[in-house]
């Protein structure tokens, strides 16, 4: 029997928190996620800032693309106040949180062990700079050991090792993934992240059956599992060894994998 999977936040305790802020991911490792998962962009100004989508429309809750305005706009701006908007909202108040840059991700966690899985996401001709913008943040705050860079486009995976291979990396696969079917039926996931040189391979939990967490095991890919959950996912990847789970609700996780560990 494998040992039991990291829990990973999935952009923070985001079912609890708003999703990408400190607070969600502070509230993740007081819970007992063993890392937090978030996304980075570029601002105009090139500095790598936390946020999923490309404009502030849903966590802003106003006009603005996110590649458009700098850095300094960007962190003032308010992505708490949306989260009481959403049913059955958590009672507590997340108004004074602002963007976060990649940087006071970083500067928070500087005197931990917490894993960051980083998810690079890029404007079509901005990917080249993101990578190199995440490379040079990583090194300065001396946390390559702690961090897993990914990408659903792994030519910025490919871009990360080229810069810095010591720099750890993961190839992302969602159900739908953007290949010709004709490659897809010769060319396997795994072929795929390996091709990118990643050390790692995050799936949709719909990817991760028994013989791609197989396959990847023998080609010494470690296997990431997004977005579970469901807690009895525990032991299901306990039984395919594979290495951490991404949950938005990362407490109940933990809480099952304790319950389970001397089992």
């Amino acid at each position: 029997m494998s040992e039991l999977p990291l829990i990973i936040g999935h952009r923070g305790a985001s079912a609890i928190a708003p999703e990408n802020t400190l607070a969600a991911f502070k509230r993740a490792i007081q819970d007992g996620a063993d890392g937090i998962e978030f996304d980075v962009r570029l601002s105009l100004d090139g500095v790598p800032v936390v946020i999923h989508d490309s404009t502030l429309a849903r966590t802003g809750l106003i006009d603005g693309v996110v590649a458009e305005l700098s850095a300094e706009a960007l962190v003032r701006t308010d992505v708490g106040s949306w989260f009481a908007q959403r049913p059955n909202a958590h009672s507590l108040d997340f108004s004074n949180e602002k963007l976060p840059s990649l940087q006071q991700v970083f500067e928070l966690f500087a005197n931990s062990d917490v894993l960051l899985y980083v998810e690079m996401k890029s404007l079509v001709g901005a990917g080249e700079r993101l990578a190199a913008e995440a490379a040079t943040a990583i090194r300065k705050h001396a946390v390559a050991k702690r961090v897993i860079v990914s990408s659903f486009d792994l030519s910025l995976v490919r871009a990360v090792k080229a810069i810095d291979s010591a720099i750890r990396t993961a190839a992302l696969f969602e159900p739908k993934v953007s290949i010709p079917a004709t490659l897809i039926r010769r060319i396997t996931l795994i072929e795929l992240a390996k091709m990118s040189g990643a050390d790692e391979i995050c799936l949709h939990h719909t990817l991760a059956g028994r013989r791609l967490t197989e396959q990847a095991r023998k080609s010494k890919i470690e296997v990431v599992v997004w977005t579970v959950d469901d807690p009895e996912w525990v032991e299901r990847a306990r039984s395919r060894g594979v290495k951490a789970l991404i949950s938005n609700d990362p407490a109940s996780l933990v809480r099952y994998r304790n319950s389970h560990a001397a089992i």
